[in-house]
């Protein structure tokens, strides 16, 4: 008689191959199979923005949650990095895991937390001072301007047009590294304010239309404004190429080009170095955040379709240093706040990650605002129905905001009188830089 133990061997080597093999292969099945069934499962559609083919996942069935498709979607995405945005009741899109963008309901608890951080003036001046101390060094600013060349500015000849004038200039920051921009001044005499318009990444960068009207419009009221290329952007291109744009330098290279370019043009005998303002939108929205958080000369700022608690910008020239670690972690929302009690304006809309600030982070800010007695200083234009530009309509809260606070002349608001100059009209360089300086780096197609 065979003994129990051998008897139980030849049983379980008798047991069919597939489930002793299942199990050693930890269940696994494609993803994309397992994608389907959820999409069936839940009568929901899944909107692919990743790639699935050859992807299998271990212990399939068992991260599938019958009751719920965002904790089924959550499971089975999470060993690939992948992550889903919820669009609709009956749509996701799956994506790839991004460091800078959250949700929306990350945003909202992210803003609860900071604000149970603070809850009078002194707290938030202690929490705000770590802060833009750790900015600062998460950015490694100091470093950057410790390198700084200290050259000056060389200028075009000023075009003159209907009540302003646009000059180009270049500035060499740091050893061989140039940035080029355009100041627009109005033609009256005396000072005036200043504002500093770090440029965004709308088509054709500092060159486009809306860019020149904005700019030429706020001239023509009063103002002397100033634009510049992004780093491998513009004439920024032919030094370090637009994979140049693509890398951490980037923020750090553009936060110096800004503290720079306000060094030489706030000393001008026509600025008024009381009143100097920053307006940028989108990556100009983002920068003008930063540049108000790092640069205590600005007394106003206007971020535009920029400011949000779950999305940090996304470029390696917003988001490329690791500036959001601050104070065990922060977001443009709390950085916009540290410019309490001076005027901001904040312009948003319906169709970005713009589109909760009227109930979550404009709440916040003026929350703190409201510390200094100073709610009335800090404002929303909200454009529910808009989507992700820097149209008419944004550029007339932009024009509002600085009529009111810098004095602007409103009779002379009319975007008609405007000259849009032909791209290379903006240039210092010429458009293959032959007037390149004989020191300047040169970028070298591999």
């Amino acid at each position: 008689m065979k003994s129990a133990g051998i008897l139980f061997g030849a049983a379980l080597m008798a047991l069919p191959a597939f489930s002793q093999n299942t199990f050693e292969n930890q269940f696994r099945r494609p993803l994309g199979e397992v994608l389907n069934e959820i999409s069936e499962r839940f009568h929901v559609r899944l909107k692919y923005d990743i790639d699935t083919t050859g992807l299998v996942l271990p212990y399939a069935d068992s991260r599938i949650r019958p009751y719920s498709v965002e904790e089924s979607l959550t499971n089975v995405l999470m060993p690939f990095d992948f992550k889903f945005v919820k669009q609709n009741d009956t749509t996701y899109k799956l994506k790839k895991y991004e460091y800078p963008r959250r949700t929306e309901a990350d945003g909202r608890k992210l803003i609860a937390w900071l604000t149970s951080l603070y809850s009078d003036k002194d707290s938030w001046e202690l929490r705000r001072d770590s802060v833009k101390r750790q900015v600062r060094e998460l950015l490694t600013i100091d470093d950057a301007l410790a390198q700084r060349v200290g050259a000056k500015p060389v200028f075009s000849k000023a075009r003159k047009f209907d009540g302003y004038t646009v000059q180009n200039f270049y500035l060499e920051t740091l050893p061989g590294l140039y940035v080029c921009g355009s100041i627009y001044a109005p033609t009256g005499k005396g000072k005036h304010p200043l504002i500093i318009c770090p440029n965004g990444h709308f088509g054709n960068g500092r060159y486009n239309t809306a860019q020149q009207q904005r700019l030429a419009t706020l001239a023509r009221m009063g103002a002397i404004c100033v634009d510049y290329d992004l780093y491998g952007w513009g004439e920024s291109a032919l030094q370090v190429g637009s994979e140049g744009h693509q890398t951490s330098k980037a923020q750090v290279v553009q936060a110096l080009n800004g503290i720079s370019i306000l060094d030489f043009m706030i000393e001008r005998k026509d600025v008024d170095p009381t009143r100097v303002g920053v307006n940028g939108g989108s990556g100009g929205g983002s920068q003008s955040v930063l540049l108000s958080v790092i640069d205590p000369r600005y007394t106003a700022s206007c971020p535009v379709v920029s400011l949000s608690s779950y999305f940090d910008g996304g470029c390696p020239c917003e988001s490329g240093m690791p500036i959001m670690r601050a104070g065990g972690n922060t977001c443009n929302a709390e950085l916009a706040a540290t410019f309490a009690p001076l005027p901001m304006r904040i312009v948003s809309d319906g169709k970005d990650w713009t589109n909760i600030v009227p109930e979550n982070e404009f709440p916040y800010i003026q929350r703190i605002y409201g510390f200094y007695d100073a709610k009335d200083k800090v404002s929303n234009v909200h454009l529910p129905n808009e989507g992700h530009d820097f149209g008419p309509n944004k550029r007339q809260a932009v024009y509002d905001f600085f009529i009111e606070t810098f004095g602007l002349d409103r009779s002379k608001l009319d975007e008609s009188k405007v000259t849009v100059e032909p791209h290379e009209a903006l240039f210092s360089f010429g458009p293959n830089g032959e007037n390149l300086p004989a020191n300047a780096i040169r970028y070298q197609k591999k």
